[in-house]
């Protein structure tokens, strides 16, 4: 892989642990602006809409520039969303400032990963793309427990702060490494946005949104479930995180050979795997032990989950890969808005912590159902003949 690949991924590194990382902080924002956990939650859901918001906004525009350049552009975007949410005073600019630095996620990941297709021979551009969320996975490893350490002894802000710095230097690596990519003249916007509407796209985004949406229902409230149910101490969670950061990396790999293998079998297989892990967590709670494992085995069916998804958008969109790639991107967020929203409305109609694995599991459900009886896009074909 050559050296301009990983200026990507230190870009995606820095994105994605500013995206998770608010899931270890919320107990400490809770207390510091005086909110509640429910509402704290929200900083999670407002990301995730503005990484919706960010992929028709920002997408058309930036493929009308370089790509090298677009990339640097975004990644200055996102580093004057995550300053403002270092300086907010106040839950309201908070919230204001994740949008803000959300915006430029989808169109990163979208614009980045045909950027990374590019750099390599065409035998190994699926390893190309690979290497980059390799940064996501990364992030959820190091990043974000990293994050939430740094948050528990020094305060939210200086989190938030250390992440604008990483996005300072994912912006200076792209500067320096990567070279200036040839791209396609973009066709007529009306007619890529036409690819998107059409019936296998959208059956594709439909199950990333369904499928993957369940996730966060329970994520989001990871640390309170796991002090108030299971019984660890606060500062457990971000070890918790990094053993679930741990199974991420391990999921990834599984997700893309049952890919390679067959897309359809990964999407349901995943799915399932998901489907289980999120009842066992709803049911074993309460024992610590158990909990520990099925941590470590939730990261690693999240993580198997989002390559089939992503290869499912991309084979049904394969004349708008910049849009069609960004798209999803900002489908998987749209989920997981709806999943924290989910979890936010629960918890306000009373319903206790412990039950919301359940009531995860249960929108995974749907999305697996559909996944079973939708054949969305090219999902029958192995994915090399995608490449």
């Amino acid at each position: 892989m050559p050296v301009a690949l990983f200026a990507l991924t230190v870009g995606a590194f820095a994105i994605c642990t500013s995206e998770f990382v608010i899931v270890g902080m919320l107990l400490n924002i809770s207390h510091d602006l005086s909110i509640s956990v429910a509402s704290a939650g929200m900083l999670v859901t407002a990301y995730a809409l503005g990484v919706v918001i960010g992929a028709p906004l920002l997408t058309p525009l930036m493929v009308r520039f370089k790509r090298k350049n677009a990339l640097v552009m975004l990644m200055l975007l996102y580093v004057a969303g995550n300053f403002a949410c270092a300086i907010a005073t106040s839950y309201q600019y908070l919230l204001l400032a994740r949008v803000i630095a959300a915006l430029a996620h989808a169109s990163f990941f979208g614009l980045g990963a045909v950027v990374a297709t590019q750099l390599v021979p065409k035998e190994k551009q699926a390893s190309a793309i690979a290497a980059m969320f390799l940064g996501a996975t990364l992030a959820n490893v190091f990043g974000t427990p990293l994050g939430t350490l740094i948050g528990d002894y020094f305060g939210w802000r200086i989190t938030f702060v250390g992440c604008s710095a990483l996005g300072v230097l994912g912006a200076l690596a792209i500067a320096f490494l990567v070279p200036d990519i040839k791209s396609d003249r973009p066709k007529h916007l009306a007619t890529e946005f036409r690819v998107l509407l059409q019936p296998q796209a959208l059956k594709a985004m439909l199950i990333t949104v369904i499928g993957f949406g369940g996730i966060f229902t329970a994520l989001t409230y990871i640390g309170p479930l796991l002090t108030q149910v299971t019984g660890f101490p606060e500062s457990a969670v971000s070890w918790l995180l990094l053993l679930f950061g741990v199974g991420m990396v391990l999921g990834n790999p599984l997700g893309g050979r049952l890919t390679d293998f067959s897309l359809r079998l990964g999407i349901l297989v995943t799915l399932l795997i998901l489907l289980a892990v999120l009842i066992a967590l709803g049911m074993f709670a309460g024992f610590k032990a158990v909990t520990v494992l099925l941590v470590f085995l939730f990261g690693a069916a999240m993580f198997s989950a989002i390559t089939p998804l992503q290869v499912q958008a991309m084979h049904a969109t394969q004349d708008a890969p910049v849009l069609g790639s960004s798209f999803n991107i900002a489908a998987f967020n749209l989920g997981n808005a709806g999943g924290v929203w989910l979890g936010s409305f629960v918890l306000d109609q009373g319903v206790r912590v412990a039950q919301l694995p359940l009531i995860a599991a249960a929108v995974t459900m749907v999305g697996l159902l559909i996944a079973y009886f939708t054949r969305a896009g090219v999902v029958t074909k192995n994915t090399s003949e995608a490449h």
